[in-house]
């Protein structure tokens, strides 16, 4: 009975947000929040000219997808959380505080979307022209810094979490230092999430393809919040991919990146997996990998590592067309998602 809410939860979340996607695309278009690529800059302030050739037909997509999922994904939870309470439903967890639960899985959605609204805001509208990306790195990293070290907080704290099982060799208790890790975690997959959305496609559905495993395990170990939020998300997001595979009608955008990235670790977290949670989320990984060596490459060497990065902007530059790319990936994502899921079951 309780698979068989879940699963209606993720269906009534991909008629809703079906029925609204379209409306909110007209919206993003009278308001302008628009994708744009002219004369951009990279990190060092250097021009990108392949980034702009390869995606220039891209300008005047509408971005804010991650906008309404996220809106939608907490209203939904939210009214499934009250339907249960309401016909004294019993919201079974693996953690002594239930309420710790949903609300480090609000906070996390929720503060690092606000985030991304902001950085898209800047974006969009050049509140700061001489800094087309957005906010600054530095600036942007402190404030993800500062989010994941709440959510990390909360997670020792109010969880309990304080140990990572690695298959085969054991369980270890991290106790205070769970914080810095868990930090570091939560923060590097809302940037690799970020990074991944670069391709009609790509970033959503690897979300859905890993989303899928984790929400086995979830299942597995009967935990009911996380269950019915992985089944709202999941609905939001087939709604969301069917209009933002090639070519896109709209963009997740970094509110949605941020957010879904950030919630994707808490997520693998509050599961117990986060030995397995990089397997599982393998592309991500090496997107922000080989961003993060060509960045490092450009301030240390003084010279490119790679000729462009991320990984699916090299295959792109090799030849590949873009929907192959990012089918390609895509079955990657799944590969990679079973040989997690297959650790995420060891003893």
């Amino acid at each position: 009975m309780t698979m068989s809410i879940y699963l209606f939860a993720t269906f009534a979340s991909f008629i809703f947000n079906f029925f609204l996607i379209v409306p909110f695309i007209n919206f993003l278009y009278r308001a302008k929040f628009q994708r744009q690529f002219q004369n951009t800059k990279d990190a060092f302030d250097k021009p990108t000219p392949i980034f702009d050739k390869l995606h220039g037909h891209k300008i005047g997509t509408p971005v804010g997808g991650g906008i309404l999922l996220v809106i939608t994904t907490s209203l939904l939870f939210g009214l499934f959380v009250l339907i249960y309470a309401v016909f004294n439903k019993p919201l079974h967890a693996n953690y002594p505080s239930v309420i710790g639960e949903i609300k480090i899985i609000f906070f996390t959605l929720l503060g690092f979307a606000g985030l991304g609204i902001w950085d898209d805001l800047m974006k969009m509208f050049k509140i700061e022209e001489r800094n087309f990306f957005g906010l600054r790195m530095r600036h942007k990293f402190i404030i993800e810094l500062i989010l994941g070290g709440i959510i990390s907080f909360w997670l020792f704290n109010d969880l309990k979490i304080d140990i990572i099982h690695i298959p085969f060799l054991g369980v270890y208790k991290l106790g205070w230092f769970y914080i810095p890790f868990a930090t570091f975690v939560i923060v590097a997959f809302a940037n690799a999430v970020n990074i991944t959305d670069g391709l009609d496609g790509l970033a959503s559905g690897i979300l859905m393809i890993a989303l899928t495993c984790f929400w086995v395990i979830a299942r597995s170990i009967i935990d009911v919040p996380t269950s019915m939020f992985i089944g709202v998300w999941l609905g939001g997001l087939i709604a969301f991919l069917y209009f933002n595979i090639y070519p896109a009608r709209i963009m997740l955008g970094d509110t949605g990146a941020l957010s879904f990235g950030a919630t994707f670790a808490v997520i693998g977290l509050i599961l117990g997996k986060s030995f397995a949670l990089p397997i599982i989320g393998g592309v991500f990984l090496i997107e922000i990998c080989t961003s993060l060596l060509q960045l490092l490459s450009k301030k240390f060497l003084k010279r490119k590592l790679f000729k462009v990065a991320p990984f699916h902007l090299w295959l792109q530059h090799r030849g590949w067309e873009e929907p192959k790319v990012v089918m390609r990936l895509w079955i990657m994502a799944i590969l990679s998602s079973v040989i997690g899921l297959m650790i995420a079951f060891m003893k």
